[in-house]
């Protein structure tokens, strides 16, 4: 599978909101633009990034298998249970009772997860036991030397 995953604990729907500054304009990875730096709202990211909290957990992912999707190792995930996996979405899946995190489709009728690393080939679904635990909707990573999300 390679792709193992820890399941750290769903949303608090109880907490109160953390609203932190949310600057106006968008960041440009070319030149800086000083007309930019001013702050236009406060943003509560549970409330950005969580559409159905009371549907939601966070899950730790642990491999290299989903990195051409921007997953790595130590990444926190999103997940959303309410939502109807489809073809295209990356989902957390039970196959034959191990967690994995892979991207759903089919090669001809046949359903299969796929990994986002070429060193990792199509795992085929039919035959095995399968049970979708949700729809990733947010991965968070850090990029910071030594900060941990």
């Amino acid at each position: 599978m390679s792709m193992h995953l820890s399941i750290l604990g769903r949303v608090d729907t109880t907490a109160p909101p953390l609203k932190l500054p949310l600057a106006a304009g968008e960041v440009r990875t070319g030149f800086p633009s000083p007309a930019d730096d001013y702050l236009e709202a406060e943003l509560d990211l549970v409330a950005h990034l969580i559409q159905h909290p009371s549907a939601t957990y966070y899950l730790r992912a642990k491999g290299t298998s989903m990195t051409g999707a921007g997953i790595y190792d130590g990444d926190l995930l999103i997940v959303d249970r309410s939502l109807e996996p489809k073809t295209g979405h990356i989902v957390i899946m039970s196959v034959d009772g191990e967690l994995t995190c892979k991207k759903l489709g089919s090669i001809g009728h046949r359903p299969y997860l796929f990994a986002a690393n070429p060193e990792f080939r199509p795992m085929p679904l039919e035959g095995r036991e399968c049970q979708v635990w949700g729809v990733v909707t947010h991965n968070i990573h850090s990029l910071a030397p030594g900060f941990s999300v």
